[in-house]
């Protein structure tokens, strides 16, 4: 029972800071605050997290252990490249639009802390290109896909999923929609996005 008390504590408080890092970004966000969020004293919050630094990168550590996983699959897969952009577009806008903090939260940390991108690619869940690389060439080669380098066709990817969610505040206002509608927009793009790319590189 005291294992089952302290991982449901810890569970508790990571939730609590997910939360008040979200609204409060890691420079904003106070030890005290998240304790309140989570119904817990200072005391008890500091006896399973140390400082505030500790206590944000499990709550990111724990984000990336659900994403990266799914991302590093479907890269080293042997899907067509066609199937690994339609599967990874709809993989991680499906994730992020249950996970809407995940993105500020990941470009605020690296603006703020780039040496933490070294932490995240010592995670052997961190994806990696290799396979991508040698697919893409192989799909070039036999004239399927339209010449373009692993690592520019890879950003594309990255930057039409990511940015959306990135500007919400801005692109909620462009587009008139409310948090409901502007949902629903993500959910049609993991359809678009993958149209557009694969229209754009597909050798025809």
């Amino acid at each position: 029972m005291k294992k089952s008390k302290d991982e449901n504590t810890e569970e508790h408080i990571l939730e609590a800071a997910k939360l008040v890092f979200q609204s409060k970004g890691m420079d904003g966000a106070r030890m005290q605050e998240i304790a309140d969020q989570a119904g817990i004293n200072k005391a008890l919050l500091h006896y399973y997290f140390r400082s505030k630094q500790m206590l944000f990168e499990a709550v990111f550590n724990n984000a990336f252990s659900l994403l990266a996983p799914q991302l590093k699959a479907i890269l080293n897969d042997e899907s067509t490249i066609e199937n690994k952009i339609r599967n990874f577009t709809s993989n991680y806008i499906s994730f992020i639009v249950k996970h809407p903090y995940i993105p500020n939260f990941i470009i605020q940390e690296l603006n703020r802390n780039p040496d933490f991108l070294l932490k995240m690619k010592e995670n052997p869940s961190f994806p990696n290109l290799d396979k991508f690389k040698k697919q893409l060439q192989k799909e070039i080669e036999n004239g399927i896909i339209n010449p373009i380098s692993a690592e520019q066709l890879f950003i594309n990817i990255m930057a039409l999923n990511v940015f959306p969610f990135v500007a919400k505040p801005l692109l909620k206002a462009f587009t008139n929609t409310d948090d409901k509608a502007y949902n629903k927009l993500m959910e049609d793009r993991e359809i678009e996005i993958a149209n557009f790319i694969i229209n754009a590189i597909k050798h025809t």
